[in-house]
């Protein structure tokens, strides 16, 4: 018996939270005394898993598997599941998997628990801590299935480096037309910039900006940073930026490291989807604004003064540590 943990990958290379979950199901099967089977789609670096603790890597390489499809993917790794007798199954939460793990769950008749944040604080019972109620509390939650999934919060639990021998095994999952009766007809995506969901560091600007034609210096601020750019609500509504930037509770949740907010009022549901950042920076006018309750540091001033001096200094800093 072994953990299983499922490592997304995009043109062949793991996302940032594949060594993310691969290092949280290492530290769960420390506890459980077992080892870790990651289950790969058609990755070139399979064996790379191994840096994270995992010891065996059930690759898994079909062209009809290049593009995600949530069926086919949750069965094939409950197969996967089945094959190694695994009792844990480790997922990340970003937006595809929280398609697949119902089915999976619902499969191997499993519990599952989403948007866990740290190592179980119980094996026996089997307890795990996750946030609720859209970030804002966390919760014990006691799973007693005999199968677990947990889904692991974005950049929650981190990434921590475990040295092993990762043994890469090819592995054909037993798929039919009905898993692939979904199919993707187009995708659409931004390419050549970091992703919202892997950035460390994320720039997001709201309606304080007053238009598209000044987003230039969102997008500069971004680019001296390695950041990717993102959006409030109204902003992509009004078209002056893709739905695709648009972060907060009814956009894409983020979880960086460093999020700035620039010219965002803080509405609760845009908070809601930001709030596990670990640190939050706002700069408005408004020192009524009720983002600055939710920030770490914040600037009470005019974006347009602010953020290109933010950017020079940011620019001499670079240069000088070079």
């Amino acid at each position: 018996m072994s953990i299983l943990v499922y490592t997304e990958s995009e043109n062949g290379k793991f996302k940032k939270n594949a060594f993310e979950v691969a290092s949280y199901a290492s530290a769960v099967a420390k506890q459980l005394g077992t080892t870790v089977t990651a289950v790969a789609f058609n990755t070139s670096d399979a064996s790379s898993l191994g840096d994270y603790g995992v010891s065996k890597v059930l690759n898994i390489t079909n062209d009809n598997l290049k593009t995600f499809n949530a069926k086919a993917f949750a069965n094939a790794i409950s197969e996967a599941a089945n094959k190694e007798t695994a009792k844990v199954v480790v997922l990340s939460s970003s937006a595809d998997t929280k398609f697949l793990a119902p089915i999976v769950a619902s499969t191997l008749k499993a519990g599952y628990v989403p948007n866990v944040v740290s190592a179980p604080e119980s094996t026996s019972p089997f307890v795990v801590k996750r946030t609720v109620f859209s970030n804002k509390g966390f919760a014990q939650t006691q799973i007693n299935s005999e199968v677990k999934i947990l889904g692991v919060s974005n950049n929650s639990y981190g990434i921590h480096e475990n040295s092993t021998t990762a043994a890469v095994e090819n592995f054909s999952p037993s798929l039919s037309d009905s898993d692939f009766s979904v199919k993707s007809v187009e995708i659409d995506k931004v390419v050549g910039k970091a992703t919202i969901a892997d950035a460390d560091i994320v720039v997001s600007g709201g309606r304080g900006l007053k238009g598209p034609e000044n987003w230039g210096m969102i997008e500069e601020l971004a680019d001296v940073l390695g950041a990717a750019t993102a959006c409030s609500k109204p902003v992509s509504d009004m078209g002056w930026r893709p739905h695709g930037e648009h972060v907060g509770q009814t956009g894409k949740p983020v979880a960086s490291n460093l999020y700035i907010a620039i010219g965002i009022s803080g509405a609760i549901q845009h908070l809601a989807g930001v709030s596990s950042s670990k640190v939050k920076v706002v700069i408005n006018t408004d020192p009524e604004a009720p983002f600055f309750k939710a920030a770490d540091y914040g600037i009470v001033g005019d974006a347009f003064e602010v953020v290109p001096q933010l950017i020079e200094k940011l620019k001499e800093f670079k240069a000088q540590n070079a």
